[in-house]
């Protein structure tokens, strides 16, 4: 039976779709599932009617410990070209608790398997960035050992994305790509992240589906950073 103690892929009403709940309805859910650390990641401005920056900016401000639940807050940043550039400035990502990065279609068109990766790569090295969101996306081909290797010299976790193996999920069949991650992973030795990538309360703490696929390759428990807060924080400022 796993156990995980924390969930930081996550939307409030702030990201501009899918939800109106707020960080505290958030916080109240995850109070009542065992949660024990809540990231709040809201999409970066390159996503139409998200944050804007003066919103990240006052992320700093934000409590860190809420209900009896110790809160991150961080940004799901946009990868706008295959240089990997991001759309938030360094000033105000060196402020927030984390960063994740992803490519998303309102940002980015998908290009090259070549180029799809070296966008990925970019990011990867930007010292701010410490998840590479929803690296499975169909639209997006990579080369996974090349991710899985730059993540792993620049100290980054790689996300398997409970949305994105949904049935329902938008970003077409991932499940091969996520299988793809998980082996290299698990070849590697180096930890891997789940998300529920929740918009609104109902998914928070939600790995159903990637812990379908985590059980069906038989995937080491102990490479899943999500069992442990203490270490999660570990892994998140020691870069």
């Amino acid at each position: 039976m796993f156990s995980f103690e924390l969930d930081v892929h996550t939307h409030t009403v702030s990201s501009g779709h899918y939800t109106h709940d707020t960080v505290t309805d958030m916080i109240k859910y995850a109070s009542q599932t065992g949660i024990k650390l809540l990231g709040i990641s809201e999409h970066g401005p390159a996503i139409p009617h998200s944050c804007t920056a003066s919103y990240f900016r006052s992320q700093s401000l934000a409590p860190s410990l809420r209900m009896g639940i110790h809160m991150l807050y961080g940004a799901e940043v946009n990868i706008l070209d295959f240089a990997g550039s991001l759309d938030l400035p360094e000033d105000i990502m060196k402020n927030l608790d984390y960063c994740l990065a992803g490519m998303h279609l309102p940002c980015i068109k998908p290009g090259s398997l070549e180029e799809n990766t070296a966008a990925y790569i970019h990011a990867i090295e930007n010292p701010f960035i410490r998840i590479i969101a929803h690296p499975d996306d169909v639209k997006y081909p990579v080369d996974y050992r090349r991710l899985a290797e730059a993540a792993m010299d620049c100290h980054v976790l790689l996300e398997i994305n409970n949305s994105s193996l949904s049935p329902d999920g938008y970003r077409g069949d991932v499940k091969e790509n996520d299988r793809t991650i998980l082996e290299l992973c698990r070849k590697y030795r180096y930890p891997v992240l789940l998300s529920s990538d929740s918009h609104g309360h109902s998914n928070i703490g939600n790995f159903t589906y990637a812990l379908a696929l985590i059980r069906e390759i038989n995937f080491p428990e102990e490479l899943i950073i999500n069992r442990s807060a203490e270490q999660f924080l570990r892994f998140l400022y020691n870069r």
